[in-house]
């Protein structure tokens, strides 16, 4: 006796049902990759995360995409890898840790290098794993047996051998040049750690006296105090109005520094009064004059923003007091000719969130020329890596052809220590610009090196700087899988497949693997390079901290689910590189954070509550705004009921309760048999609508495929939408409903019971990458799999015998013909169980087979008793309601079903409603009174009532039209 089939539950819980399949996976292994196992290799190694970071919606958008390629490539076969691992972030550590000191009155030197790593340690293996957690909760497929992290003992080497062979061939080196300095941090940032803003500040013009008191030459700047470290003023060789003055001198104000005017092609002349001053210590064009001109390079600034010793009568102040004092100086003095207004861009650090400072500093530099030349020989040779959407190899090769040597060393003590090891002095302690060094892989071989270099009186003091964290993610793809050493994973899994990112990163990461990667292992680290977009709020502004509009995926996950919010986010992509917008109640958003922030610190008063708010959730919303939202929270259920969170999830979450329901469905009417004891049924005994089904499954198999295979997974997964919703459950179950009846005839009912089994199985398989939790759990059910998965089945196939586009198009002929006739019973208002009879016009003998052919479908679908189909309509005076589809008019006769007069009345009396309504609600937004004093999100609501209501009556008033002219 057949075992009775498992039926799903009512209603599809996705918390459940998602937490039970991740522990399922991570406990079985499911994702363990095998390099022994044999097969095409494919390999996605995620960009780390920052262990400091919570999921975002970028981490949620970035991982969706990953995971749909790399589960569609496992169910193809392919002998996969999804490595996991996550980036120490070296100055958001140590600035996260630096101001727990502060609260304690301390700073890292009270506690020193060795206590403050040690605590730094504790905290990544306290809080290190929340990010982690998360990405699993997206339900990433990735090998966690590999996880790595950045300052892991085996990557830790491969950085040390990657910075001694860069230095060993000459292409490390240390110098004084000028760095990007952020004095928050009090650490070199690199060019791309650098946010450009655009901020409003001044344009002060100041005289600087010439020498032999001649006259003076005009300098405009927005950084005055700056002038006190300048050594020269430049004009363009070509500027006729100073011509006369190239090589003499100037007294600089304040200072009394003797400096010349150099010419030199940089300056423009259309800026400011086209003389500009030149402080070569302090800005990155000056410091290219001043080593042009031989200029002295005066440093003014102390690494915590104040001002040194070389600024006279300004030392010790704060760059931005000194920049006013030096102002009312100049003023005094009487240089200070007129201050205009002026919005420029102002480099900030990305970390310290202040601005930067151009500051003369020795550093570890790398070259990078040498690697970036090899980079741009796999691009132009082999189209390596290659970039989709193509567009973006130019924006790659340009910042290759442009690039500047890289600043590597970083003032932290959280990351990889520089392994320099400084001989110092018995006499003198101090590491000096040109203290002599050795580079070694440990203290032990620096101390052999030195003492054959520099005899056995030294001592030796490691480099207190670390590497920028760039340097080691810059190995991750392979130092990841154990290189330098030739492990087995290297061997198979590398280089890897893709690498997908957003565009703002292929500075930062992307050319930084390349140029690493093709250095150390001839080769570039992947194969593809997929860039996506950004997610942007429901006003199409980009996502942002400091904007306050940003979402936390994790609310969503909540509320919908996590596959709801994966396939939204996926299907939402436009095209590859394209942005995606969410749509977002803001309202409903902010008043679940609070909720769910109230869950995680509970029994805080109200007051402490929304202090906590307004410092760690809401900066920009103010006391009686958090407390107002507090009140709200009570009315929260009724909120959300009445107006979702956001609709675009919302209606992924509603596809996947329509595959749930439909799923159940066909499992409630297969006689308690799995698809494998029901098997397959035999071309012969398809019937119409069987067969076409099963083309349009191929078809979408196709489709589905070849989207994933060229990245089009948006397509992709809006193509499996409309399969799955409209092909399948609107219709095809639809279809078959009374074939599956008890009574009906057996052979044809086994047949469409074969073929709902059949086509429910192919399509979890299609989704699964998509939405894997709910596939996986209907999957099981279905199949009654006890020792398998459905992540580990293989992607369905094309049966290219089973395509028949000619049945197809006359199944969409057929469809659109009962669509019209829903339509028609509608508009007459024809009660649902009605059946109606129906008149089917067309002088193609062609469609009056097709629609001949479907009567049963029709009559069926359509509720029709009596179904006519002619090539000519005969005259009648007989009150008919008619609609056409294509080249066939379908006519639904009246006469006894609908009373035509009584329908009109009833539909003038609704118009009449609503034109009142317009006009109530025209005066109210006609009143500004209302429209400037109401709230908001009122007289908002009150402009959509109105659309709405004016939407209503063009409907009424084309319905009653049509209705009189019967």
């Amino acid at each position: 006796m057949t075992a009775t089939l498992p039926i799903l539950p009512t209603q599809y819980d996705p918390k459940a049902t998602e937490a039970k399949w991740q522990q399922h996976w991570e406990e079985n292994q499911v994702f363990q990759a095998n390099p022994d196992r044999g097969g095409n290799p494919y390999c996605i190694v995620i960009p780390p995360p920052n262990v400091t970071g919570s999921l975002h919606m970028g981490h949620a958008f970035n991982t969706a995409l990953m995971d749909v390629l790399v589960r569609y490539h496992r169910m193809c076969g392919y002998n996969t890898l999804c490595l996991p691992g996550t980036d120490h972030a070296s100055i958001a550590v140590q600035t996260l840790l630096e101001k727990e000191l502060k609260q304690e009155g301390k700073t890292r030197y009270d506690i020193g290098r060795e206590k403050f790593l040690e605590r730094a340690w504790q905290w990544k293996k306290a809080s290190g794993g929340t990010i982690v957690n998360q990405l699993k909760r997206l339900g990433l497929s990735a090998d966690w047996s590999r996880e790595r992290f950045t300052l892991d003992e085996s990557l830790s080497r491969a950085v040390k051998r990657a910075f001694i062979q860069l230095y060993e061939e000459g292409l490390i080196y240390r110098g004084n040049y000028l760095v990007n300095w952020c004095p928050e941090s009090q650490s070199a940032v690199s060019d791309l750690e650098v946010e450009s803003k655009e901020v409003d500040g001044n344009l002060w013009h100041f005289r600087y006296p010439l020498t032999d008191g001649t006259g003076y030459v005009e300098v405009a700047t927005t950084r005055p105090e700056t002038m006190l470290g300048d050594t020269a003023v430049a004009v363009n060789p070509n500027d006729d109005r100073y011509k006369s003055i190239i090589g003499k001198t100037l007294t600089l104000p304040i200072m009394g520094r003797e400096i010349p005017i150099i010419a030199d092609e940089l300056v423009d002349p259309e800026f400011g009064t086209g003389c500009v001053k030149v402080t070569p210590a302090h800005d990155p064009n000056d410091f290219e004059m001043g080593k042009r001109h031989q200029l002295p390079f005066i440093n003014i600034m102390n690494k915590d923003g104040t001002l040194n010793e070389n600024a006279g009568p300004f030392a010790g102040e704060d760059r931005f007091v000194a920049r006013q004092n030096v102002v009312k100086r100049l003023e005094e003095d009487g240089f200070l000719v007129k201050v205009e207004p002026y919005r420029n861009a102002v480099p900030y650090s990305d970390r310290g969130k202040v601005p930067v400072e151009p500051l003369l500093s020795t550093q570890w530099f790398v070259k990078i020329e040498p690697l970036a030349k090899k980079a741009l020989t796999c691009l132009d040779e082999e189209n390596s890596p290659r970039f989709v959407p193509d567009r973006w190899t130019k924006v790659y090769r340009d910042w290759l052809v442009k690039i500047k040597d890289w600043c590597i060393s970083r003032q932290l003590w959280w990351g990889h220590q520089i392994p320099a090891w400084y001989v110092v002095s018995e006499t003198n302690g101090e590491i000096a610009d040109h203290t002599p060094f050795v580079v070694a892989y440990s203290e032990e071989e620096a101390q052999e090196k030195a003492k054959r270099q520099y005899g056995d009186e030294i001592r030796l003091e490691q480099d207190p700087d670390v590497l920028d964290t760039w340097f080691s993610s810059g190995l991750w793809p392979f130092s990841t899988m154990g290189w330098p050493q030739e492990t087995p994973d290297l061997k198979t899994y590398y280089p890897t497949s893709v690498l997908v990112t957003g565009f703002d990163i292929i500075f930062f990461w992307v050319a930084r693997m390349t140029m690493m990667a093709g250095h150390f292992t001839g080769q570039m680290p992947f194969k593809d390079v997929y860039i996506h977009g950004l997610v942007r709020d429901e006003n199409g502004k980009k996502m942002s901290k400091s904007a306050n509009n940003g979402i936390d995926p994790l609310i969503l996950i909540d509320e919908y689910g996590t596959d709801a919010l994966r396939y939204t986010l996926i299907k939402e992509v436009a095209g590859a590189g394209q942005d995606i917008s969410l749509q977002l109640n803001r309202k409903l958003y902010e008043l679940k954070v609070i909720e769910r922030f109230i869950e995680t610190s509970p029994n805080k008063s109200r007051s402490e509550t929304i202090s906590e708010l307004q410092k760690k959730v809401f900066p920009n919303k103010s006391e009686s705004e958090l407390g107002s939202m507090l009140s709200e929270l009570a009315k929260l259920s009724e909120l959300t009921k009445a107006s979702p969170m956001s609709e675009s999830v919302e209606a992924s979450r509603n596809f996947a309760n329509k595959l749930w329901n439909a799923a159940r469905f066909v499992m409630m009417n297969l006689d308690g048999q799995t698809p494998q004891q029901l098997g397959q049924p035999t071309t012969e005994a398809l019937e119409w609508c069987d067969r076409w089904i099963l083309s349009r499954f191929n078809q979408v198999v196709r489709q589905t495929r070849d989207y994933i295979e060229t990245y089009g997974l948006g397509e992709a997964a809006k193509g499996l939408y409309e399969f799955i919703w409209g092909d399948f459950c609107d219709w095809y179950i639809e279809l078959v409903k009374s074939r599956l009846r008890k009574d009906a005839q057996a052979e044809s009912r086994l047949v469409a019971q074969q073929t709902l089994a059949y086509v429910l199985e192919g399509i979890l398989k299609l989704l699964h990458p998509f939405m894997p939790h709910i596939t996986e759990e209907i999957w099981h059910t279905l199949t009654q799999s006890t020792d398998e998965v459905l992540a580990l089945q293989a992607y369905p196939e094309v049966d290219a015998s089973a395509i028949d586009r000619e049945l197809e198009q006359s199944f969409e002929l057929l469809i659109g013909t009962i669509r019209t006739i829903r339509y028609l019973r509608a508009e007459a208002e024809i009660k649902p169980g009605v059946k109606v009879p129906v008149i089917l016009q067309s002088e193609s003998n062609e469609e009056r087979s097709i629609l001949e052919a479907g009567r049963t479908y029709i009559q069926d679908l359509a509720k029709v008793d009596r179904l006519t189909i002619v090539p000519v309509l005969e005259e009648d005076a007989e009150q008919v309601i008619a609609g056409v589809v294509g080249t066939i008019q379908a006519l639904i006769p009246l006469s006894g079903i609908v009373d035509i007069d009584a329908l009109i009345a009833k539909l003038e009396k609704n118009l009449n409603k609503v034109e009142g309504e317009i006009k109530s609600l025209t005066a109210r937004l006609n009143n500004p009174g209302f429209v400037n004093n109401a709230p908001a999100d009122v007289v908002q609501g009150a402009r959509e009532s109105l659309a709405e209501a004016q939407k209503q009556s063009e409907i009424l008033r084309d319905r009653l039209q049509h209705l009189k002219e019967l």
